[in-house]
């Protein structure tokens, strides 16, 4: 025999979280991240600088 349940709630907001240690993450905001242009730059500047080494190596 089949018994009716009501529908719970998909979401619940609970006040409180269950484990305190988590609180102070639940609070922090990430930063912002570097521009990826300066990065980008200075890893074209390396390409040059070791293409240069190796078109003036002469090793045999």
């Amino acid at each position: 025999m089949t018994q009716f349940t009501s529908p719970r709630p998909m979401s619940l907001r609970l006040n409180k979280p269950r484990n305190p240690i988590v609180a102070p993450s639940l609070l922090r905001q990430a930063g912002r991240h570097a521009p990826g242009h300066q990065r980008q730059a200075q890893r074209r500047d390396l390409h040059k600088q070791l293409l240069q080494l190796a078109s003036s190596d002469s090793s045999p």
